[in-house]
Order: structure tokens, then sequence, then C-alpha cells
């Protein structure tokens, strides 16, 4: 074996290594939302169930309930909704960022890059203030608006990386023919910086489908909640943890991510090379 090969295969043991590091919670999530609730307290206890204990009962009690057809939609629209407003309100600003040269540029950069590493906990208690002055408690209105905030200063820094790959020349053919700044943004900018828009989207989305402290400090009505809150609802229910249920709502909250994953991937790997180096 040469020295080539055994450096390759050395590769190839850690990526596998890593890989299973990585799948191996999905793995037991899905294993244990087969067994029968309780199962997890077993004396051994067991990474697999055995054939005959598969069971699927705590999906069907998961989908008998209709209070999580609710928490599911409810987590689709503020993640749906904090997506596009955030790819709409990143990209003009992206835009500015990349293209104009303006007085306090590099401040308004510097500041967008500060927020971005604020820990976003730490401004619970000025958001709850801000929340009971625009009546926004115990209502979906409540997290869409914080939620684009959050994602806003990452996703500005990551589009403004893309569209400076994007040729100026473009917009110059654009004002030649009498285009205005608003057509070189939506005509030539939007359409071709949809690999980077659709990379950051993809994480937009996921902080929003997954957020979980700000959802749970500002709605209290169980039929306002989103999937993370419903799922934690399970816990000391009763005095009792039905890990059961957790587990097979929890492969539910995951299809719309995998669905995303799977429809964006080539954005994502695209969007993510090409910003990284201009950013």
């Amino acid at each position: 074996m040469t020295k080539k090969t055994l450096r390759q295969t050395g590769i190839n043991f850690i990526l596998l290594s890593m890989l299973s590091l990585v799948i191996m919670p999905m793995i037991y999530m899905v294993s244990t939302s087969l067994k029968p609730n309780g199962a997890l307290y077993e004396f051994p206890p067991r990474f697999f169930p055995h054939l005959d204990e598969l069971t699927i009962e705590n999906y069907i009690y998961i989908i008998r309930q209709g209070k999580y057809y609710i928490n599911f939609l409810n987590s689709i629209l503020v993640s749906g909704i904090t997506v596009l407003l955030a790819a709409f309100i990143a990209s003009a600003l992206g835009f500015c960022m990349a293209r104009f040269h303006f007085t306090g540029k590099k401040i308004l950069f510097a500041f967008i890059l500060l927020t971005m590493i604020i820990p976003g906990t730490t401004l619970i208690v000025p958001q709850y203030e801000l929340a009971v002055k625009l009546k926004a408690i115990n209502n979906l209105w409540g997290l869409i608006p914080f939620y684009v905030a959050w994602v806003i200063p990452y996703s500005t820094f990551m589009i403004k990386g893309f569209v400076e790959t994007i040729p100026s020349e473009l917009d110059e053919a654009i004002y030649m023919d009498g285009g205005s700044v608003f057509t070189v943004f939506f005509k030539i900018i939007l359409p071709l910086a949809k690999p980077g828009i659709a990379s950051v989207s993809i994480f937009n989305f996921l902080t929003a489908w997954e957020e979980y402290p700000w959802a749970n400090t500002v709605i209290n009505d169980n039929l306002k909640r989103t999937l993370p809150i419903a799922i934690s609802g399970f816990f000391g229910q009763h005095q009792f943890t039905q890990w059961g249920y957790v587990f097979a709502l929890s492969v539910f909250s995951l299809i719309p991510i995998l669905l995303v994953f799977i429809f964006c991937q080539r954005f994502f790997v695209a969007g993510l090379t090409t910003g990284s180096v201009k950013g």
C-alpha cells in the first residue's frame, strides 16, 4: 500500500467518524420514536429496538392531536415570512453596501458586523419591553420582526460579498439604457445573486424554525405556539416525559428542513463559497 493510499484511507476514516458523530443523534431520534413509549427507561438500554417491538403508535398519537397541526402551520408561517422579508431587506442592504459610496458606509458596515457577535439571549429583556409597547405579546407577529432583525446582519454580510462578484459593467449598461437603480436591483442583482440569497435563506429558515427562548417568552397560548415550544410541552408532563412522543414530533419537525435543503443545496454550496471569499 502506497503512502498516498494510506493517507487517503486515513482521511476517509476521519470523515466517516465525523459523519457518524453528526448523524448518530438523528438515528437515535428515529429509533426511539419507533419504540413503545417508556422503552427509553429500560435497562440495559438499547440503541435500536427489536424488530418485534417496532411500532408507529407514537406517530399515530401525534397525528391524531389536532393542535400539533396548528403548531406546525405556525412554524411554517413564521419561518416563511421571516425568510422572505429578510431576503428582500438584506439583498437591498447588500446591494447598497456593495455598489454605492456614501458617508458613514464603513461605520455602518462595522455596526452590522458588531451586531453579529451579540448573543441574542442578552437582548431578551429590552426586546420584551419593545414587544410590550408594540402590543406583540402572545402574537405570531411578535416573533417575525425580531427574527428578521436577528438574521439581517449575517444575511447582509453574505449577500454583499456575493453582489461584489457581479460585474459592475452590467449595472452601467442598464444605466446607459436609461434604467434606474431599481431596474439594476430587480433585473440584474436579484437574479444573479440568487445562489447567495438562497444559501443565507436556508440559515434564516433554520434560525426561525428551531428558535426556542424568544418564542417561549412571548407566546403563552398553546394554539399560537411554534413547534419547538410544542415539543417542550412533553417534558415533565404528568411528572413523566413521554420520549416516544417527543421524538415522533421531532421527526415531523425535520421534514421541512430536509425539503428546504434538498431543493436548495445547489445554491447552498455556490452561495457559501462565493460569498465567503468576497465578504
